[in-house]
Protein backbone atom coordinates (compact mmCIF):
# COMPACT_ATOMS: atom_id res chain seq x y z
CA UNK A 1 0.00 0.00 0.00
CA UNK A 2 3.01 2.15 1.10
CA UNK A 3 4.61 1.80 -2.27
CA UNK A 4 1.61 2.15 -4.11
CA UNK A 5 1.12 5.50 -2.57
CA UNK A 6 4.27 6.49 -3.80
CA UNK A 7 4.04 5.55 -7.12
CA UNK A 8 1.01 7.93 -7.62
CA UNK A 9 2.79 10.87 -5.72
CA UNK A 10 5.73 10.56 -8.08
CA UNK A 11 3.77 9.69 -10.91
CA UNK A 12 1.40 13.34 -10.21
CA UNK A 13 4.57 15.10 -9.72
CA UNK A 14 5.94 13.68 -13.01
CA UNK A 15 3.12 14.31 -14.98
CA UNK A 16 1.88 17.85 -15.29
CA UNK A 17 -1.53 17.02 -17.28
CA UNK A 18 -1.82 14.45 -14.16
CA UNK A 19 -1.57 17.01 -11.51
CA UNK A 20 -3.59 19.51 -13.37
CA UNK A 21 -6.41 17.37 -13.43
CA UNK A 22 -6.32 16.64 -9.91
CA UNK A 23 -6.33 20.57 -9.60
CA UNK A 24 -9.34 20.91 -11.57
CA UNK A 25 -11.05 17.93 -9.84
CA UNK A 26 -11.28 19.55 -6.71
CA UNK A 27 -14.39 21.15 -6.03
CA UNK A 28 -14.40 25.20 -5.94
CA UNK A 29 -15.98 26.72 -3.01
CA UNK A 30 -19.57 27.90 -3.74
CA UNK A 31 -20.04 31.70 -3.99
CA UNK A 32 -22.30 33.40 -1.08
CA UNK A 33 -25.68 33.81 -3.09
CA UNK A 34 -26.15 36.38 -0.17
CA UNK A 35 -22.99 38.43 -1.21
CA UNK A 36 -24.19 37.76 -4.48
CA UNK A 37 -27.87 39.25 -3.92
CA UNK A 38 -26.29 42.51 -2.00
CA UNK A 39 -24.53 43.12 -4.60
CA UNK A 40 -27.26 43.16 -7.62
CA UNK A 41 -29.56 45.37 -5.03
CA UNK A 42 -26.65 47.87 -4.06
CA UNK A 43 -27.86 50.81 -5.41
CA UNK A 44 -25.59 52.99 -8.15
CA UNK A 45 -25.82 56.63 -6.55
CA UNK A 46 -23.81 57.73 -9.03
CA UNK A 47 -26.81 56.68 -11.62
CA UNK A 48 -29.18 57.71 -9.33
CA UNK A 49 -27.61 61.34 -9.33
CA UNK A 50 -28.11 61.32 -13.17
CA UNK A 51 -31.76 59.97 -13.45
CA UNK A 52 -32.73 62.86 -10.57
CA UNK A 53 -31.15 65.41 -12.53
CA UNK A 54 -32.46 64.72 -15.75
CA UNK A 55 -36.31 64.11 -15.06
CA UNK A 56 -36.50 65.47 -11.30
CA UNK A 57 -34.40 68.43 -10.62
CA UNK A 58 -36.79 70.90 -12.90
CA UNK A 59 -39.59 70.32 -9.69
CA UNK A 60 -37.71 69.16 -6.63
CA UNK A 61 -34.66 71.72 -7.11
CA UNK A 62 -30.58 71.29 -7.23
CA UNK A 63 -29.82 68.70 -4.36
CA UNK A 64 -33.51 67.46 -4.14
CA UNK A 65 -33.73 71.15 -2.12
CA UNK A 66 -37.39 72.73 -3.61
CA UNK A 67 -37.79 76.62 -4.58
CA UNK A 68 -41.00 75.61 -5.40
CA UNK A 69 -43.10 75.85 -1.74
CA UNK A 70 -45.86 73.28 -3.58
CA UNK A 71 -42.94 70.77 -4.49
CA UNK A 72 -41.65 68.92 -1.89
CA UNK A 73 -38.25 68.73 -0.69
CA UNK A 74 -36.70 65.37 -0.78
CA UNK A 75 -33.60 65.77 -0.07
CA UNK A 76 -32.30 63.56 2.86
CA UNK A 77 -35.63 61.87 2.79
CA UNK A 78 -35.64 58.03 3.99
CA UNK A 79 -35.05 55.96 1.23
CA UNK A 80 -37.68 53.29 1.94
CA UNK A 81 -40.72 56.42 2.67
CA UNK A 82 -39.46 57.99 -0.88
CA UNK A 83 -39.17 54.47 -2.59
CA UNK A 84 -42.84 53.54 -1.40
CA UNK A 85 -44.07 56.72 -2.94
CA UNK A 86 -42.79 56.02 -6.28
CA UNK A 87 -44.06 52.43 -6.54
CA UNK A 88 -47.90 54.02 -5.39
CA UNK A 89 -47.26 56.47 -8.24
CA UNK A 90 -46.45 54.11 -10.64
CA UNK A 91 -49.14 51.20 -9.91
CA UNK A 92 -51.81 54.59 -8.93
CA UNK A 93 -52.61 53.93 -5.40
CA UNK A 94 -51.14 57.68 -4.95
CA UNK A 95 -52.92 59.59 -7.48
CA UNK A 96 -50.87 62.66 -9.30
CA UNK A 97 -50.90 62.93 -12.71
CA UNK A 98 -47.36 64.31 -12.87
CA UNK A 99 -45.63 62.06 -10.76
CA UNK A 100 -47.77 59.36 -12.47
CA UNK A 101 -46.41 59.95 -15.36
CA UNK A 102 -42.92 60.17 -13.95
CA UNK A 103 -42.88 57.49 -12.20
CA UNK A 104 -44.13 54.65 -15.27
CA UNK A 105 -41.00 55.77 -16.74
CA UNK A 106 -38.67 54.40 -14.08
CA UNK A 107 -37.80 50.77 -13.30
CA UNK A 108 -37.27 49.12 -9.54
CA UNK A 109 -33.65 49.44 -9.99
CA UNK A 110 -33.58 53.20 -11.02
CA UNK A 111 -36.14 54.34 -8.28
CA UNK A 112 -33.49 52.68 -5.35
CA UNK A 113 -30.84 54.45 -7.29
CA UNK A 114 -32.65 57.80 -7.19
CA UNK A 115 -33.59 57.65 -3.35
CA UNK A 116 -31.11 56.45 -2.06
CA UNK A 117 -28.84 59.34 -3.57
CA UNK A 118 -31.50 61.80 -2.53
CA UNK A 119 -31.19 60.94 1.08
CA UNK A 120 -27.04 61.10 0.94
CA UNK A 121 -27.86 64.71 0.10
CA UNK A 122 -28.98 67.57 2.98
CA UNK A 123 -31.74 69.37 3.39
CA UNK A 124 -31.93 72.88 3.52
CA UNK A 125 -33.62 74.07 6.27
CA UNK A 126 -36.80 76.27 6.29
CA UNK A 127 -38.82 78.39 8.77
CA UNK A 128 -42.33 78.81 9.99
CA UNK A 129 -43.99 82.21 8.86
CA UNK A 130 -46.72 82.75 10.90
CA UNK A 131 -46.27 84.33 14.40
CA UNK A 132 -49.64 83.44 15.56
CA UNK A 133 -50.52 79.77 14.14
CA UNK A 134 -47.15 78.69 14.70
CA UNK A 135 -47.60 78.34 18.93
CA UNK A 136 -50.83 76.18 17.94
CA UNK A 137 -49.44 74.07 15.51
CA UNK A 138 -46.05 73.05 18.03
CA UNK A 139 -49.24 72.27 20.31
CA UNK A 140 -50.33 69.62 18.15
CA UNK A 141 -47.03 68.53 16.82
CA UNK A 142 -46.05 67.79 20.14
CA UNK A 143 -49.40 66.94 22.26
CA UNK A 144 -51.57 66.38 19.62
CA UNK A 145 -55.32 67.70 20.14
CA UNK A 146 -56.74 65.23 23.30
CA UNK A 147 -60.81 66.67 22.66
CA UNK A 148 -60.49 65.05 19.46
CA UNK A 149 -58.07 62.07 20.03
CA UNK A 150 -55.85 63.20 17.96
CA UNK A 151 -52.12 62.24 18.42
CA UNK A 152 -49.31 64.15 18.54
CA UNK A 153 -47.00 64.20 15.31
CA UNK A 154 -43.80 63.70 17.00
CA UNK A 155 -45.27 60.17 17.92
CA UNK A 156 -44.29 59.13 14.11
CA UNK A 157 -42.50 61.95 12.91
CA UNK A 158 -40.34 62.80 15.85
CA UNK A 159 -39.67 65.39 18.20
CA UNK A 160 -37.20 67.30 15.75
CA UNK A 161 -39.20 65.92 12.80
CA UNK A 162 -36.34 63.63 11.39
CA UNK A 163 -38.96 61.02 11.29
CA UNK A 164 -38.55 56.97 11.50
CA UNK A 165 -36.66 55.48 8.77
CA UNK A 166 -38.62 52.89 6.41
CA UNK A 167 -41.75 53.99 8.43
CA UNK A 168 -42.78 57.33 8.73
CA UNK A 169 -41.28 60.55 6.53
CA UNK A 170 -38.61 63.43 7.94
CA UNK A 171 -40.60 66.13 7.84
CA UNK A 172 -38.65 69.38 9.30
CA UNK A 173 -37.85 72.04 7.14
CA UNK A 174 -40.92 70.51 4.43
CA UNK A 175 -42.46 73.09 2.70
CA UNK A 176 -45.80 74.49 4.29
CA UNK A 177 -47.65 74.79 1.40
CA UNK A 178 -47.14 71.53 0.56
CA UNK A 179 -47.79 70.22 3.88
CA UNK A 180 -51.15 72.15 3.70
CA UNK A 181 -51.58 70.22 0.58
CA UNK A 182 -50.90 67.20 1.65
CA UNK A 183 -52.44 66.69 4.99
CA UNK A 184 -55.70 68.02 3.04
CA UNK A 185 -55.82 65.31 0.54
CA UNK A 186 -55.81 63.19 3.21
CA UNK A 187 -58.80 65.00 5.32
CA UNK A 188 -60.89 65.58 1.99
CA UNK A 189 -60.17 61.45 0.86
CA UNK A 190 -58.14 62.46 -2.37
CA UNK A 191 -54.85 61.04 -0.96
CA UNK A 192 -55.39 57.30 -0.10
CA UNK A 193 -52.52 55.64 0.48
CA UNK A 194 -51.94 55.92 4.55
CA UNK A 195 -55.07 54.88 6.28
CA UNK A 196 -53.20 56.27 9.14
CA UNK A 197 -52.85 59.90 7.95
CA UNK A 198 -56.87 59.64 6.60
CA UNK A 199 -57.65 58.97 9.74
CA UNK A 200 -55.41 61.96 11.77
CA UNK A 201 -56.38 64.45 8.67
CA UNK A 202 -60.32 63.96 9.27
CA UNK A 203 -60.10 65.24 12.15
CA UNK A 204 -58.62 68.53 11.75
CA UNK A 205 -60.05 71.97 10.60
CA UNK A 206 -57.96 74.03 7.88
CA UNK A 207 -56.79 76.30 10.88
CA UNK A 208 -54.74 73.09 12.54
CA UNK A 209 -53.66 71.88 9.55
CA UNK A 210 -51.95 75.37 8.72
CA UNK A 211 -50.70 75.19 12.07
CA UNK A 212 -48.57 72.39 11.93
CA UNK A 213 -47.63 72.85 8.67
CA UNK A 214 -45.95 76.15 9.04
CA UNK A 215 -44.67 74.43 12.54
CA UNK A 216 -42.66 71.86 10.74
CA UNK A 217 -41.63 73.98 7.91
CA UNK A 218 -39.49 75.76 11.12
CA UNK A 219 -38.71 72.26 12.88
CA UNK A 220 -34.95 71.60 12.94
Amino acid sequence: MKLFTSLMFAACVASPALSAFAQEAKPAAPASAAVELAKADKPDVVKGEASFTSACVACHGPEGNSVVPVNPKLAQQHPEYLLKQLQEFKAGKRANPVMSGMAATLSEADMKNIVYWLNSRTAKPGFAKDRVLVSLGESIFRGGIADRQVPACAGCHSPNGAGIPAQFPRLSGQHADYAVAQLTAFRDGVRKNSAQMTQVAAKMNDREIRAVADYVAGLH
